[in-house]
Formats: structure tokens, sequence, C-alpha cells
């Protein structure tokens, strides 16, 4: 049988021989041409590709990608199983902001920031941590009712002096945080409760604070911790109350000399970490819950009972003794251009503030908070290498001057409260005061 080259198979034939396949059903199906099996030496049949393909140029529009061919005689449809495909979604023409909760740096949407003896916005780790990763931050600062009043003793848990100074830091830091767009609650309450509260209200997913160091601070903390692990939050812990961080100790905490010379020869020539600027620009308050800043109490609110005669006291004591990070760093340049400006004395290479000038006077802020110690030694760095340099010519190792003897003195006593903070170590040894070293 002569082979004819213009025949080509009948598609209706090929349907009732195989099985049928609705394009409606799966129309993505491969195309194949039935030839004649009983040809010796086939010849190469003209193929007729499809006439339209209609390729969508909408993402959109995949759900209803269609394929027709000559040989089709309706154009099939089938019904999209993709319900909410990603790329459906308008995409917003905003530009993405630090603070949205999609980027990285927004991972939280809502957090706390519980202010303690951390009255400050430089150098505040738990600060710009909380700003780097919400997209809003509340920050807090409770006056726990057990501070005040009287003790066992029957002395005052806190006296009207350091109270009034309390106030004035607490204020000096509400016009800081309202300066870069944020705002200080302020309560009157328990911080176990109050932070519970406030955390129901903005829907808050994390707490940053500070850690402090003594007995009752401890075990506050632990009543906080316990009260939010039921809420399902997180509490965020940071250091920053000396000038060693206490994780670059080169020992365990436990393990820590109990005298002072035996600490000092520990950390010679540990490094100091860098302070944290002070962010411009803070995030702004929770949008929800309704939150009102707070009234920052009196004397009286606090159970104190301030009288003329401590008015009088304090206005011929020192006038200038007011709290707050402002009038901190404004000190801290006064003393740092006083110890640039003052000879050595005897010509010596001692040059320890004598006479009046015979402290730096800056504790007050330091325990607070409005200062911190690494701020201190970098502002004195800059201004009076002098006062803080290396001395290496005292007979007890001389390897420090005043002044870091004093910052030295202050993180023992921290990190050594630290450790007898627990009720775990209530059987260590007894500390010494000073091995070796100048008291």
């Amino acid at each position: 049988m002569e082979a004819n080259p213009q025949e080509t198979p009948d598609p209706q034939s090929e349907d009732q021989s195989q099985p049928q396949h609705p394009l409606s059903t799966t129309p993505f199906t491969s195309l194949t041409l039935s030839l004649p099996t009983h040809f010796v030496s086939p010849p190469q049949l003209p193929f007729k590709p499809p006439k339209l393909i209609k390729i969508p140029n909408q993402t959109s529009s995949l759900s209803l990608f269609t394929l027709s061919l000559s040989s089709a005689p309706t154009k099939p449809h089938f019904k999209s199983t993709i319900a909410s495909y990603p790329l459906q979604t308008p995409l917003s023409l905003n530009p993405r902001r630090p603070s949205e909760p999609s980027n990285l740096a927004g991972a939280r949407r809502t957090s706390i920031v519980w202010f303690r003896n951390d009255l400050r916005v430089h150098d505040n780790e738990s600060l710009s941590s909380a700003n780097t990763e919400s997209s809003s931050v509340l920050p807090v600062y409770i006056f726990d009712p057990r501070d005040y009043g009287k003790s066992s003793s029957g002395f005052d848990k806190t006296g009207p002096y350091r109270a009034s100074f309390l106030l004035e830091s607490v204020s000096a830091l509400r016009q800081s945080l309202q300066a870069r767009g944020s705002d200080l609650i302020v309560r009157i309450g328990r911080p176990e409760t109050v932070i519970t509260e406030l955390v129901k209200a903005v829907g808050a997913e994390a707490v940053y604070t500070h850690r402090e160091v003594s007995f009752d601070e401890v075990k506050g903390e632990g009543k906080v911790e316990m009260k939010l692990k039921d809420e399902g939050v997180e509490v965020k812990y940071f250091w920053g109350s000396t000038l060693y961080h206490i994780d670059d100790l080169p020992f365990k905490l436990e393990d820590m000399p109990t005298n002072y010379g035996g600490f000092r020869e520990k950390v010679k020539g540990l490094k100091i970490r860098k302070t944290i600027e002070a962010l411009d620009r803070l995030r702004g308050l929770p949008a929800g819950g309704d939150v009102e800043p707070g009234e920052i109490p009196t004397l009286v609110d606090l159970g104190l009972n301030p009288t003329a005669t401590m008015n009088q006291a304090k206005a011929s004591a020192n006038a200038s003794l007011v709290g707050g990070e402002t009038e901190a760093l404004e000190r801290l340049k006064r003393f740092a251009s006083e110890c640039k400006s003052q000879p050595a004395k005897d010509g010596s290479n001692d040059s320890s503030m004598y006479g009046a000038k015979f402290s730096c006077k800056i504790s007050p802020w330091l325990a607070m908070g409005c200062l911190s110690p690494r701020s201190m030694f970098d502002e004195l760095k800059k201004s009076a290498s002098r006062t803080i340099s290396a001395s290496t010519n005292g007979k007890d190792g001389g390897d420090m001057n005043w002044l870091m003897y004093e910052l030295l003195w202050r993180d023992f006593f921290r990190f050594i409260t630290k450790k007898y903070s627990s009720a775990k170590q209530n059987n260590a040894a007894p500390v010494t005061a000073c091995t070796g070293a100048a008291a």
C-alpha cells in the first residue's frame, strides 16, 4: 500500500480509541501526535502549532490561565484552588520603616521599658534595645510603696532628701523622653501588679529592664517574672550599673574574690565596653490601651513629711544638688574641666583632687543611674586623661589613680552584693574589705 504523505490522523477516530482527558480537568497535559506504526520509513509530517497561546500578563490571573488550540471548540475554564496566593495581595506603596513588625528590627510589636536605677537615656542598653526591636515602646517608672515608710528598726527606708533627689531625677527623665518623641508612664504601686496591668492594656510582648543587685530588688524581679510568665511575656534583662560588664568578668560571679585586693588583681587589664549613644528619636507610645502618663508624686504622696527646716537645710548645704541626667552631665563636664586645669600636687604625677576638691561628688547621680560609670570614664578620659591615666610608681602596684580606685571600689561592692543576694549563698565566706589596697 502506498502511503499518502498528505494524510493526517483523524482526531475523532483517535479519541474513540483512547480514553478522553478533558482539558477542563487537566489544562496543562502534554500534547502528543499518534502516527501509524506500519510505515517502514515514515515521512516527516508537518507540525501544526497551536494558533493561540494566551499567557497572563498579571500575576493575579494565574488562576485563569488557559491554553487554546485550534482543535478545541471552546475555551476551557477551571476554578482556582488557590484561595489566598501571596502575590494576589496588593503590595504597600509606603517604604518599610524600622518600626514595622515585618522588619527584623521590629520583631516585637509593643514593649515596655521598666526604669529602675537607670534614670537616663544615654548609655542605656535596655532602652536602646527596646527601641531597636519594637515598633512601639512604653517607658515606665514605678514608685514601690515598700521602698518607703519605716523599717523594722524605726528608720526611714527612704529619707526626704533622697526621695526629693529621686523625684527630680524622674522628672528630668520624663522631659528627656518627651524631647525625643516619647513619654514616661509614672505609677505608684507594686511593680509585679502595675507591669502586669500595663502589659494587658497595651498588649506588650516583652519587658526590658536592667538587673539590680540587692536581695529585695532581686526578689522583686522574681515576682515580676512569675506574673508575666502566666501572661506569656518575656522579661529581658541588661546590665549597666558598673564600669566593667558582669559578662566580661574573668571569673564566675560565685567564684568572685571576697576581698577588694583579689578582685582588683583579677580585673586588671580588663577591657571596658563602649558607651551607648543616646538616641535622637525614640519609638512612639503604643496606640492602644489609652494609658495615661500619670503625675509624678510629691513627698507627701510617698508618705514623707517635708518641713521648712528641711528646705532651709537643703538650700544651705548644697543648692546645686539637683537630681537628673542633665545636671549629672553638666557636673561631669565641670569636674573634668577642673581636673584638666589643676596642676599636679607638689609637681608629682599624682593627680588626686585635694583641699576642698577632695572628691568628684558625683556619687548621688551614679546611685540613681542618672550617669553611668562608663560615661563618666569616657568623658574624663577625653577631657582629662591625666586624671585617670595609669601610674606605675606606687609601692602597692599603683596601676590606677584615685578616680579609678573609686570606680573599682564601687564595682566591687555591686558585684559582691549581687553574689550574696541569692538565698543559696547564705553560707558563703564573709567579705573582706581590703587586701593590699588603700581604702
